[in-house]
């Protein structure tokens, strides 16, 4: 079950911002692949890029440099250009009247942007907020499967662990893993790290971004705090690990969670396989199950592996994949684009 399309017949004109990078071409791909209602669309980024041409529905888009003289007419701008580009450019677009969807992490822990996942927290949208934040890719899937039980039954605590595709270091994440795959492979010497702190290929790396002076990541502690605001709950008890492994694409994470009444793992898959977004795998009799290679390139978040907890008696454990590439970002910011257009606001 999925988040709607837009459903009116008006037309906007869109632009993305950071358009050639990984993020960046995924949006330009949901926006063709579900069929947004545009009018034009320009795409924006850095001048090494500048003149570079992207397929659109069957047309060849010209890339331009971001310039805040030439922003006349637009309607919503979707971000991916890191947080230094949104925090210049964001407020000069909102000021022109633009609705600004960001990716990066610039504006998602400010009191007064939404943090918006639509099929958690649609409510938060309103008219005269102009700049909206896309949440953190890990973030995002682990929301979409537990909203539904926190709605039921009131999660106290999540502790989750992740295992986190290259590609949400962008490209170069996905290059570093395929040359020291390919080096490895050919019997050749793997090439040093330039991108990870360590060999990625035949790896795993316990820290994603940098380390804060609680001895987490900024990643970690991300989901800690965007968790939080996006389910409107902050007295909610969180801790994260965050790893990267050499998975090309999609995200997984083991989440562990106590509620405040109780379920059992038979109620918990029955919510979840009416939730929007989300698709059970559950059989695993059958070795069903949620894996990184089948979640590629699909809109959704799959879940499965739900059982009760071996300590708490109102905990339960459950294993979440998605790709992070789209639901962990482009889907995610279109799908919010949509949301603009099916309550009336853009």
């Amino acid at each position: 079950m999925t988040v709607g399309t837009a459903v009116n017949k008006k037309t906007y004109n869109v632009a993305v911002v950071g358009a050639t990078g990984a993020v960046g071409l995924e949006m330009v791909r949901m926006l063709e692949n579900r069929k947004f209602p545009i009018k034009s669309l320009r795409l924006f980024a850095s001048e090494k890029s500048a003149g570079r041409k992207i397929k659109f529905n069957k047309k060849q888009v010209c890339v331009e440099i971001l310039d805040s003289e030439l922003l006349s007419g637009l309607d919503v701008a979707i971000f991916s250009a890191g947080a230094t580009v949104s925090k210049e450019f964001a407020p000069i677009f909102a000021e022109k009247g633009i609705f600004v969807i960001d990716n990066s992490s610039a504006w998602r822990m400010d009191p007064e942007i939404p943090l918006v996942v639509p099929e958690v927290n649609p409510h938060a949208l309103a008219r005269e907020k102009k700049i909206i934040a896309n949440p953190n890719c890990s973030t995002i899937q682990m929301v979409v499967a537990l909203k539904p039980i926190h709605d039921a039954v009131k999660i106290k605590t999540i502790r989750v662990a992740t295992y986190q595709a290259v590609s949400g270091a962008g490209a170069k994440g996905i290059h570093e893993l395929e040359n020291q795959s390919k080096a490895w492979a050919s019997g050749k010497k793997i090439p040093p790290s330039a991108k990870f702190p360590h060999q990625i290929g035949f790896n795993l790396i316990p820290q994603i971004d940098v380390f804060t002076d609680n001895g987490y990541t900024k990643e970690e502690m991300k989901m800690v705090n965007e968790t939080r605001k996006i389910m409107e709950s902050p007295e909610m008890e969180i801790s994260a690990t965050c790893v990267r492994v050499p998975v090309f694409r999609s995200h997984s994470e083991a989440v562990w969670i106590e509620t405040e009444n109780p379920i059992s793992p038979q109620q918990a898959r029955m919510l979840l396989s009416k939730a929007p977004g989300v698709v059970l795998q559950d059989e695993p009799e059958k070795s069903l199950y949620p894996m990184p290679l089948a979640a590629q390139d699909q809109q959704i978040t799959y879940v499965g592996r739900i059982r009760q907890d071996l300590i708490s008696p109102n905990g339960l454990s459950l294993w979440v994949v998605s790709d992070n590439l789209l639901k962990g970002a482009a889907l995610n910011a279109v799908e919010i684009a949509e949301l603009l257009v099916n309550q009336g606001i853009l």
